[in-house]
């Protein structure tokens, strides 16, 4: 017979989801949102449940689908506890605590969860159940409906390698020491399209544009643009027409006008650019991207899973309109 749950449980698990599930604990994501999450990772998940039992059987199921004991976490409450790991990375033994239940039961639902997390991709905004798994997506989509790009790179500090090792000092950033660099792509609007190219601190970011194949899919989508920081300037000058940098600094004995008309258009680059930054600042609040505890193996993954539902949020958010950054001269009113 199959076990059932005690009544003090099921008002247990009840209390703690209703509490997990407030957008305080969840970055934001409503309730409605959750629920959405939940009935697409189901299939997936009850897919990989059956595959690892028919192997540890070796055969096929001998008995009616849903026999034998129940999960002490349901399906839902898995996703909730991991959402919520990944928002405050709270200890397991106090996510097990609100559950009623030991941390052996909360650790592997937090570990199977974000590989389902990672494989989602991005969301497109306003275009709901499609989703965006690669470069070459982002940039067809880009293509596509003429969405002007903001390409930009950010850290995260993670552990530090061992003495002796090899590879130690791959991650020793010139910003911050030991740190795992990743890449950015948003829209005008500051909504994240695409976040990953991991890789090491120690890679400058041009190379990584170009190990990753951004690069390459410039040349094969020729009507996308984009507008980058200083650190892509070598990526500006091989691709002039589609990617602005901020523009080189004039001599000290430059004239004045042209000191004054170089400050000029840095600022209106950089306030046509400023938006990728507060994309990834959406992304740093969430807590293993500010200080990365875990293994580095697992780091990209766990960050795939934290940019997706970053953007599920943001593609939910309108277009800002397109503001003017020309100067305009104040006109004095007399009586």
């Amino acid at each position: 017979m199959r076990r059932t749950a005690r009544v003090g449980d099921v008002v247990t698990h009840y209390r703690a989801r209703a509490a997990l599930s407030h957008p305080a604990f969840c970055g934001g994501l409503e309730r409605a949102h959750l629920g959405g999450l939940i009935e697409e990772l189901a299939g997936p998940w009850t897919a990989r449940c059956e595959s690892a039992l028919r192997e540890r059987r070796g055969g096929e199921r001998k008995r009616v689908a849903g026999a034998g004991p129940d999960h002490k976490l349901v399906f839902s409450d898995r996703v909730l506890v991991t959402v919520v790991y990944l928002r405050l990375h709270l200890p397991h033994a106090a996510l097990a605590e609100l559950y009623g239940v030991t941390r052996p039961t909360v650790t592997p639902a937090i570990h199977e969860i974000p590989p389902l997390l990672a494989a989602r991709g991005f969301a497109v905004p306003g275009r709901l159940g499609i989703r965006l798994r690669t470069l070459a997506d982002v940039f067809a989509y880009a293509e596509a409906e003429g969405v002007e790009l903001r390409i930009d790179g950010t850290e995260t500090q993670v552990r530090r390698h061992k003495a002796g090792r090899p590879g130690r000092k791959a991650f020793v950033s010139g910003k911050k020491q030991n740190t795992a660099k990743t890449t950015a792509i948003g829209d005008s609007s500051g909504r994240l399209l695409w976040s990953g190219a991991d890789r090491p601190g120690r890679m400058h970011d041009q190379t990584a544009m170009r190990t990753e194949g951004i690069a390459e899919q410039l040349r094969l989508h020729p009507q996308v643009t984009a507008k980058v920081d200083e650190g892509y300037q070598g990526l500006a000058n091989d691709f002039p027409q589609h990617v602005q940098a901020p523009p080189r600094k004039p001599n000290d004995d430059a004239p004045l006008g042209e000191q004054y008309a170089w400050r000029e258009a840095r600022r209106r680059q950089s306030s046509a650019r400023i938006c990728v930054e507060h994309t990834i600042g959406e992304e740093k609040k969430w807590r293993p991207l500010q200080r990365y505890l875990g293994r580095r193996e697992s780091y990209a993954e766990t960050h795939a899973a934290i940019a997706g539902l970053v953007s599920d949020r943001s593609a939910r958010r309108a277009s800002r309109p397109r503001t003017s950054t020309e100067l305009v001269l104040a006109r004095w009113t007399t009586c």
